[in-house]
């Protein structure tokens, strides 16, 4: 039996961005992971996490349809956190928000996707975030898919969530593991 320690934040948000990211990345190194998800709206987040992660960074960004609620990407953090090797990915959200939002929107009642969603929700916001983005890259083919993932979310920006990920693309959903939880908040 393997005893590893989850850092608890005790509210969520962007504030844990900074010890959420040197946990991951320590139990990235002590698990020998070298592929990071992190979801990132301005590109903010994945230009932080190249301060202290090795290894292939993937930046997940909101899909282009929800720039106009939240905002794109912002170019200058982009191309500095390009310059430090980020691999950033902007493409239809794996769970809610592409798809499946539109029918449920115009026809009403709730998705599978949105259900899958919802249930992740029940453990935190980021939790929803991380699966949902290492599904997103797995589908653009981005992953090495027999090995183990770092995936980081947070809530309302930032990352306060970071899981080890055993990746699967969403048409083999109920393949993806989540293995181990390393930040989360309470």
């Amino acid at each position: 039996m393997a005893k590893t320690e989850c850092l608890i934040f005790e509210k969520p948000g962007p504030k844990n961005t900074q010890s959420c990211l040197e946990a991951a990345a320590h139990r990235a190194d002590e698990l020998g992971i070298g592929q990071i998800v992190v979801a990132t709206t301005s590109g903010r987040t994945a230009l932080a996490a190249t301060e202290v992660f090795g290894g292939k960074i993937i930046g997940v960004t909101l899909h282009a349809g929800l720039w106009e609620q939240y905002a794109p990407p912002d170019p200058e953090i982009v191309a500095e956190a390009e310059a430090k090797g980020v691999v950033f990915l902007t493409c239809p959200h794996a769970l809610m928000g592409s798809l499946d939002t539109a029918v449920k929107d115009q026809l009403g009642g709730m998705t599978p996707g949105e259900l899958v969603a919802r249930t992740y929700y029940t453990i935190c916001q980021g939790a929803k975030v991380a699966v949902e983005c290492v599904m997103m890259a797995a589908d653009a083919g981005l992953l090495e898919m027999s090995e183990d993932v770092m995936g980081v979310a947070g809530t309302n920006g930032g990352a306060d969530t970071a899981m080890v990920i055993t990746p699967a693309c969403t048409n083999k959903f109920f393949d993806l593991r989540v293995r181990e939880f390393v930040a989360k908040p309470r």
